[in-house]
């Protein structure tokens, strides 16, 4: 159990025998009345979200949820499949489970695995990552504008809206919650 003041960002929580992962918590301290923490959560099973108000004082049940770190080796259509770096057992995590992930997933690196019961349930995305500029168009000088962006794809597939002078082939950081571009990176 948990308290409702205790919940923070990344907390697991078990609600009507489902796992939910807070994604956003706001505190609130009214003037009149009991504090409270309003909680946005996302189902690990499903992906559904769920917004909920927990009083500070409350208690809640946090589930207990393994994490292991994986190596991603490869997609087959329907699982992501990473290899446990401890034990080099092969862990399938479903396609299903976030179709987004498919975006930040790269052959060889590590990510941690989060497993609940046995199953896993999803898989922890750095917040920021480096990607290369697979597709980029070229922008014709004088068409510039202050501030001015153009779409550009990744080698995961990643659309990302990044400033007119980022090339084919550059490496740049993007922040994985947003989409958003962060800087160019040299190497």
């Amino acid at each position: 159990m948990i308290r409702g003041g205790d919940i923070a960002k990344g907390t697991v929580l078990l609600i009507k025998n489902a796992p939910y992962l807070v994604v956003e918590r706001e505190f609130v301290n009214p003037g009149k009345g009991s504090a409270f923490a309003r909680v946005k959560m996302k189902n690990l099973k499903d992906g559904s979200v769920l917004t909920q108000t927990i009083k500070t004082q409350d208690n809640v049940e946090d589930a207990t949820v393994d994490t292991h770190d994986g190596q991603y080796q490869y997609s087959d259509g329907e699982n992501h499949v990473f290899m446990d770096i401890v034990s080099f057992e092969t862990i399938n995590v479903p396609e299903q489970l976030n179709d987004t992930l498919k975006y930040y997933l790269k052959e060889g690196l590590e990510y941690p695995i989060l497993i609940w019961e046995g199953n896993p349930i999803d898989v922890k995305i750095p917040q920021k990552m480096i990607f290369t500029v697979a597709e980029s168009e070229n922008y014709v000088r004088g068409d510039t504008v202050s501030g001015a962006t153009k779409p550009i794809v990744t080698e995961t597939g990643l659309t990302v809206r990044v400033p007119l002078f980022i090339k084919q082939d550059e490496k740049i950081m993007v922040n994985t919650e947003t989409d958003e571009y962060v800087e160019r990176v040299n190497s």
